[in-house]
């Protein structure tokens, strides 16, 4: 390099002094290296202050420090101050400038790095080898400084001539072979954990949206299609990958939400990834979305498996782990939130304390709550997504009022529900001859149908052969599930009872001989088959000798003529059960020929020997075997537990003998039943406008006992009136019917039909704020996507409408499948839920 006119050598001198006095070291700075024997004769040179002195230094000339000239390698453990001298730039600029430097020498450029416990220039640079995913045979080497940014690695672009406008991303492939995403390409090579020796690999898209490293399963109708294959962009199915059709509905809804896809496709994301979010996801979420987005967009995949996707999901939100089915609203309120910390542009949120209103006017107080909200996330979620509540709270003793305004990403709106409800109910009467009816109504409504006395009913839940709840008449409807089998019982009317009689509950038990081989006897299990019984019976016949007998009573047909036919006793019974048939009369038992205590030490013979040897018989007088035993048992019907104890239902158990069971109990006929006309009316399915769901979401409420309001004038909690209101709407409007309803007692899912508009939703009427300043959301909307559910609360199935944004044409995504949509096929049946 040529030289300029130097100035005076005094000049010379205090300049450059000054500038190695005055400078320090900083993170990030450039310093210079020259060789020390040339820096020590320019030195001697200008102290002379003769131009014409024989210690004239001549051009910088660095060539005692390179290994070689040809690679220009710094020789190794080279001291400072011995060997070489570093310069400020500055300082080493004005040296260039006077001197010059020897032909063809590079200047010894070397960063200032922050290191752990010091600020240092680093002479030896780190020493790197590049190469691409697609050809690792040729690599280069470069050296970076511990400083430079990762981004600085992209200059491998121009090396290995990759065409622009290629999406790029690398790896670190250390010396044991092992390789590790460098997903953070803002920070430095020193936090990225680089050192000498190590490979870095750029790895390119391919055009399909995949990356080679990790290439997805794709769903293709053959292998020559794998490359040929163009379609519409968008127009792509998600594999299911076992009960997880909730996941891919909602990601074919978003996938049509046109700003935050072409965000996505125009790789945008890439500028705002926030790796330092304590709330974030390290960035993870947001790659792993926008690969599924690149390769549903790419127009070259029938379907593509998100398994990558549904990995990271599981990984940050434990829920979605597994393969259960949860519940798409809730996947989709999760990924929003992902996205928004993955890509919030805000890196140190600031605390910010939040001010009621005080009187301020609206407009001033909503301002002032976005710009906060703003303050704190910043991201294409926001823009897109976010809207705000106005909230209004009023204490009901000092009428304290309170006005907030909230931000939120979608609109959980209520389904009216109606205060009519129909249920089925099974009514068992006293009649023995009349079949258990299958009704609607409930009690008095029973009433009405079967003109049987309220007072005469008692309501029961029946579950797995037991009474798992008997209800009062004054219990709540609300407390009854659509899913129990409840059943109403008709009981006998006492008479001239002398006390209150007794709610006996009745249960059917088949008895299971096995060898006791501890004892060396006998003894029996039991199981619980057939529906439980309730007879109303006054207390003096609660013995087991009385209870056999009216038991016996109510199985045994009176009517002369028919001792021999098989009659089944439906006092008891339901769809699927009858009590016993009537033994032949030869067989029956004696009416009443036992004492209590005999009748006790004959279940006790019966339980040890069930069928004695003809030779063997007791020397007692002999009596006939009975039907059935009875045992005191708990509501389980398992455990023995006395009879008659105060303030408890009793229990009781009908215990049969396998062969008795066969003989006399008649399992055909248990399982008969008749509908009641009432089944026959047809239920009218209801029909409600979407604007009736918004209406009834800003209507007045009264705050639940779990989630009071405190009050800062009472200086207590209280159960406020809450009022929500729209203030601002966002440029892509969710809207999330709550077709799932969770109470206390009841868990359900309400399948009336929601009406809702494809296109011009208004929502003019029901904005607070009037005024629209130029380049905000209108309060318009179009729809692009419907995400529907079909089935039940436990099981079901999620599928989705979606408009593609390139073609306007409407598709039905059902898992791997697509096909084409009509509009008047949008607004779904009975059994949707739609987001």
């Amino acid at each position: 390099m040529t030289a300029a006119e130097p100035p005076g050598l005094e000049t010379q001198r205090r300049e450059i002094e000054s500038l190695l006095r005055d400078s320090e070291l900083r993170a990030g700075d450039s310093w210079y290296v020259v060789e020390r024997r040339w820096y020590e004769q320019w030195k001697e040179f200008v102290e002379t202050g003769d131009q014409n002195s024989s210690s004239f230094p001549g051009q910088i000339d660095n060539t005692e420090l390179f290994e070689d000239l040809d690679s220009f390698h710094l020789k190794e453990r080279l001291v400072e101050n011995e060997d070489f001298m570093l310069v400020p730039a500055e300082a080493w600029h004005r040296l260039l400038a006077w001197y010059g430097t020897v032909d063809g020498q590079p200047p010894l450029e070397r960063k200032v790095v922050d290191l752990p416990s010091t600020l240092k220039v680093e002479v030896y640079p780190i020493e790197i080898f590049l190469c691409l995913h697609s050809n690792m045979e040729n690599v280069i080497t470069a050296k970076f400084s511990r400083a430079d940014s990762i981004r600085e690695f992209v200059l491998m672009c121009e090396a290995f001539m990759v065409p622009a406008g290629s999406e790029c991303r690398l790896w670190m492939k250390s010396s044991d072979s092992s390789c590790e995403r460098l997903r953070n390409v803002h920070v430095s090579v020193l936090d990225a954990c680089l050192s000498s020796g190590m490979t870095v690999i750029m790895e390119m898209r391919n055009a399909d949206g995949t990356w080679p490293s990790s290439r997805p399963q794709i769903m293709r109708n053959s292998v020559e299609e794998q490359d040929s294959y163009r379609g519409q962009p968008g127009v792509c199915g998600l594999t299911n990958l076992g009960n997880t059709c909730f996941m891919n509905s909602a990601l074919q809804c978003l996938s049509n939400a046109p700003p935050l896809t072409e965000y996505f496709l125009q790789s945008s994301y890439l500028e705002e990834l926030n790796f330092t979010n304590p709330l974030g996801m390290k960035g993870e979420i947001a790659e792993a979305y926008a690969d599924v987005i690149k390769q549903m967009w790419s127009g070259r995949h029938y379907s593509v498996v998100p398994r990558v996707f549904k990995t990271k999901v599981g990984h940050f939100a434990s829920q979605f782990l597994g393969y259960q089915q949860h519940d798409s609203q809730e996947l989709l309120s999760f990924l929003l939130d992902g996205l928004h910390e993955d890509l919030n542009r805000v890196k140190n949120k600031e605390y910010i304390e939040l001010r009621d209103a005080e009187g301020r006017p609206d407009q001033e107080v909503a301002e002032e709550a976005w710009r906060n909200h703003r303050r704190r996330n910043d991201s294409v979620i926001v823009d897109t997504f976010h809207g705000l509540f106005k909230s209004t709270l009023v204490c009901p003793e000092c009428h304290k009022v309170s006005v907030t305004f909230d931000p939120f990403c979608y609109l959980s709106v209520p389904l009216p529900v109606s205060k009519e409800r129909v249920m089925e109910v099974f009514f068992v009467s006293l009649d023995p001859h009349a079949k258990p009816a299958q009704v609607t109504p409930l009690l008095v409504c029973v009433c009405v149908c079967v003109c049987v006395c309220v007072f005469q009913m008692v309501v029961a839940d029946v579950f797995n052969h037991r009474f798992y709840k008997i209800y009062n008449a004054d219990e709540s409807l609300s407390c009854i599930l659509d899913r129990d089998d409840i059943f109403v019982y008709e009981l006998s009317v006492l008479e001239e009872a002398e006390e209150q009689p007794v709610l006996l509950a009745l249960y059917l038990r088949e008895r299971s001989h096995y060898r006791d081989y501890g004892s060396g006897g006998s003894s029996y299990g039991t199981s619980l088959f057939g529906h439980p019984l309730l007879l109303s019976v006054e207390q003096r016949h609660c013995s087991r000798q009385a209870l056999y007998q009216l038991i016996l009573q109510r199985q045994t047909d009176r009517q002369a003529g028919r001792h021999t036919e098989r009659q089944t006793d439906r006092q008891a019974s339901s769809r699927r059960h009858a009590m016993a048939s009537e033994p032949p009369a030869e067989q029956r038992p004696p009416a009443c020929h036992t004492t209590e205590e005999e009748q006790e030490e004959d279940k006790q013979e019966e339980a040890c020997s069930p069928s004695p040897p003809a030779n063997q018989q007791p020397e007692r007088r002999k009596r006939r075997k009975s039907l059935f035993t009875i045992q005191a048992v708990n509501s389980n019907g398992t455990t023995e537990r006395g009879m008659g104890e105060g303030g408890t239902q009793p229990y009781v158990a009908i215990d049969w003998d396998p062969d008795m069971k066969k003989r006399f109990y008649n399992e055909n006929e248990a399982e008969k039943y008749v509908k009641h006309s009432s089944m026959e009316v047809p239920q009218q399915q209801t029909t409600v406008q979407l604007q009736e769901c918004i209406e009834l979401f800003t209507t007045v409420e009264t705050l639940e006992e779990e989630n009071p309001w405190y009050c800062p004038v009472c200086k207590k909690h209280q159960l406020a009136t809450k009022k929500l209101d729209l203030w601002s709407l966002p440029e892509v409007l969710i809207i999330h019917l709550k077709r799932f309803s969770y109470t206390k007692f009841t868990r359900e899912k309400l399948d009336s039909i929601v009406d809702f508009p494809l296109r011009d939703l208004d929502f003019s009427d029901s904005l607070l704020r009037k005024s629209l300043s130029n380049g905000e959301p209108p309060s318009r909307y179009d729809l692009i996507a419907v995400s529907n559910h079909y089935g039940g609360l436990r099981d079901g199935h999620y599928t989705s409408y979606a408009r593609n944004k390139d073609n306007d044409q409407w598709y039905y995504f059902d898992d791997s499948k697509v096909t084409y949509a009509r509009e008047d096929q949008i607004v779904v049946s009975l059994t949707s839920s739609n987001s």
